[in-house]
């Protein structure tokens, strides 16, 4: 039975995982509540430490039972959190990377008591050591200048200079602005790009993503642009509303190259003005 691969459903994910058989899942890739105070339309944000935390690794334990054995996890964490739930984790998979989403956030503003928080973590984790992993979907082009300055002979027909180089654990990608062109009415929407580079990674093409924590719905997107299926919970029924949309556009993001024509045509008329 299949009846639940690209669907998000409208509810708890708790509750909700037992629709998901054991092993069918090739990557969980997920964005919970970080605990930080923030409104969801319910109290999933406004918990005590304590209880955060084990009702993380309640998730945790209902989550992980569904990935393959090959499978692999990607999952957004704040600072503050990161430290106990990367313990919890470790006990039960292989960290493979600390990955630190730099959000280009202005430098105004902020703390005056602590340095301004302006990343995310992420932690990468694996079930074993054949873990699918495609490098190549992801490797970052070496600009001209790079190639030109490696044209001596000991470089000609160097594989690495022609199909680029691997993007490090450093992630910096703009966080979503308002008026940014895939900006949804969510409050910590995630930007396709990151998204994208962990499914093309770690996902193989017709491989099933699944994200406990849809919010926005993003993961879904990403998952069905890339040629791969998907499956999840939201439990609110105004984001489960945006998700609905968003899937049913027939072109439900820009690509990365519209998005670079979007941000230079912009850069023109704020020059022209």
């Amino acid at each position: 039975m299949t009846d639940w691969v690209n669907q998000v459903f409208c509810e708890d994910a708790l509750a909700g995982l037992a629709r998901i058989p054991d092993g069918s899942v090739d990557l969980i890739l997920t964005d919970p509540p970080y605990n930080l105070g923030k409104d969801y339309g319910n109290a999933s944000d406004q918990q005590s430490v304590e209880a955060y935390l084990a009702w993380t690794e309640e998730w945790v334990s209902a989550a992980l039972p569904k990935l393959k054995a090959n499978g692999s996890l990607y999952i957004f964490l704040t600072w503050r959190f990161a430290p106990e739930i990367f313990v919890m984790l470790k006990k039960r998979m292989t960290m493979m990377n600390e990955i630190i989403w730099d959000r280009r956030v202005p430098s105004m503003g902020g703390s005056v008591r602590s340095f301004s928080s302006v990343h995310d973590t992420i932690g990468f984790f694996v079930n074993r050591k054949d873990y699918y992993f495609d490098l190549d979907a992801v490797r970052v082009p070496y600009d001209e200048a790079t190639k030109k300055a490696r044209t001596r002979s000991i470089f000609v027909g160097a594989k690495w200079l022609e199909v680029g180089y691997n993007p490090k654990d450093l992630w910096s990608v703009s966080r979503l602005h308002r008026e940014h062109p895939e900006r949804a009415d969510h409050p910590t929407q995630k930007p396709l790009e990151i998204i994208e580079r962990m499914i093309k990674a770690s996902c193989p093409p017709g491989g099933v993503v699944l994200d406990p924590f849809m919010g926005s719905g993003t993961t879904a997107i990403a998952a069905k642009r890339l040629g791969r299926q998907f499956a999840g919970f939201e439990l609110n029924p105004d984001y489960c509303a945006i998700i609905e949309a968003r899937l049913a556009s027939p072109d439900p993001e820009p690509t990365i190259k519209q998005r670079k024509s979007i941000a230079r045509r912009a850069r023109a008329t704020a020059t022209e003005e």
